[in-house]
């Protein structure tokens, strides 16, 4: 294998580096990269074309592996088998282009050195990644230091950083994942041939996960119009005057009753394709104003700037819900703290106790949920209720159609 590649063979290769450059990327010394090529470590990538990102990556991975106690001819037999594919070039994040160190990155972005630090971890990528910047960061960088002198407030930007950080490695995550669980793993236990399994792979990898890009850009813009729109509509509808960083919004929880019970009694598999189907049709029945923030387990997390329709939504679900488990919601509306893309706050605690409360195919809700409802809806006052955590007693409705016994 050829450490440097002549000017007619750079420019017929995209992106590539010659081998002494790969290994220090890959953090092994030349020698040891170009024994692996040799024990056949790298089936899927032509390495004497020069290495790009996804064998570079790869070659990362086989360090790790390494470092775990994978001896040499246990990676054989996993390259061998299948189970290592790796990726193409074109899903792996840019490792080839011109390198910068930190101080390097802040004098061509302009931004300090410290502000620099302080956004990587925002994203949430380790802390290796300043140890590891590309031309495509610096460009990155560029643009949070314009946010910055067009006075965007830099905590809005750590906040709005961290939200995209969390959105892009979750949704990365189930890429990945999905792929592996749903393609990957299938072709292993059918036993197919390594060859196929790395063109399947490459065929799914290559030709589908970049098309994700694109969705993701519009459904960004899509969200983004619904959330302007609700924006000017909430100026209009809520008083001014309010605490910075405070917004009144309709908190609901949702869950399904008796779900550590079902998990003993179907199975993980069986249980989790339930709480898929709830959480499904939780989405899909939805007021256009409400949306569901985050999922834990079985739980459902909503919030809605209109408690009115929010309540009209629950009670309508739990009446078109008759199959077991049923869910059990609890509503309650107040002032949060909004930070980084979420909720906090002793509101946003008082709406999990509430729903902690309710019963199967109840919906419980406090005071401030009542004034808001329509007359179409009747309310059982339950009483004045002590809940864990809360030293003052909380009034709860039991809420249900009007004229229901």
């Amino acid at each position: 294998m050829d450490d440097e590649l002549s000017s007619e063979e750079q420019s017929g290769v995209s992106e590539r580096l010659a081998g002494a450059e790969a290994a220090e990327r890959a953090g092994v010394s030349l020698s040891t990269l170009r024994r692996w090529v040799a024990l056949g470590l790298f089936p899927k990538h032509d390495v004497g074309q020069g290495w790009g990102a996804s064998a570079i990556a790869q070659a990362r991975s086989l360090v790790k592996l390494r470092e775990r106690g994978y001896s040499i001819e246990q990676l054989q037999e996993a390259v061998d088998q299948g189970r290592i594919v790796g990726y193409g070039d074109e899903l792996v994040a840019e490792m080839v282009g011109e390198r910068f160190t930190l101080k390097q990155a802040a004098k061509a972005s302009g931004l300090k050195a410290e502000v620099i630090a302080e956004l990587i971890a925002a994203t949430g990528l380790p802390s290796g990644a300043l140890d590891d910047l590309g031309s495509e960061d610096v460009e990155i960088f560029k643009h949070f230091a314009t946010a910055i002198e067009s006075g965007f407030p830099r905590d809005a930007l750590l906040q709005t950083v961290r939200v995209y950080g969390q959105a892009a490695s979750k949704i990365a995550d189930a890429e990945v994942r999905l792929v592996h669980l749903h393609v990957h793993e299938p072709l292993l236990r059918k036993g197919v041939s390594s060859e196929q399994i790395t063109d399947q792979m490459g065929t799914i990898t290559g030709e589908l996960l970049p098309l994700f890009s694109p969705v993701i850009d519009h459904l960004h813009r899509r969200f983004l119009n619904h959330f302007v729109e609700q924006d000017i509509v909430g100026h209009m509808e809520n008083e001014p005057g309010g605490e910075i960083g405070q917004v009144r919004v309709a908190i609901a929880f949702a869950d399904l009753a008796g779900y550590t019970q079902l998990t003993e009694e179907v199975g993980d598999e069986e249980a989790a394709g339930i709480v898929e189907r709830f959480v499904a049709n939780v989405n899909q029945s939805l007021p256009d104003e409400a949306r569901i923030l985050k999922t834990i387990g079985d739980e459902v997390m909503i919030v809605s700037p209109d408690a009115g329709s929010l309540i009209d939504w629950a009670v309508g679900f739990q009446i078109l819900s008759n199959e077991r488990p049923l869910p059990r919601i609890g509503i309650h509306s107040g002032n949060v703290v909004f930070r980084d893309g979420d909720y906090f706050g002793r509101e946003v605690n008082l709406a999990a106790r509430v729903a902690a409360r309710a019963a199967a195919g109840e919906v419980l809700v406090t005071w401030p949920v009542v004034e808001m409802a329509g007359k179409h809806l009747q309310f059982e006052r339950i009483g004045e209720v002590k809940l864990k955590g809360f030293s003052h007693a909380t009034e709860l409705f039991l809420a249900d159609p009007a004229g229901e016994n």
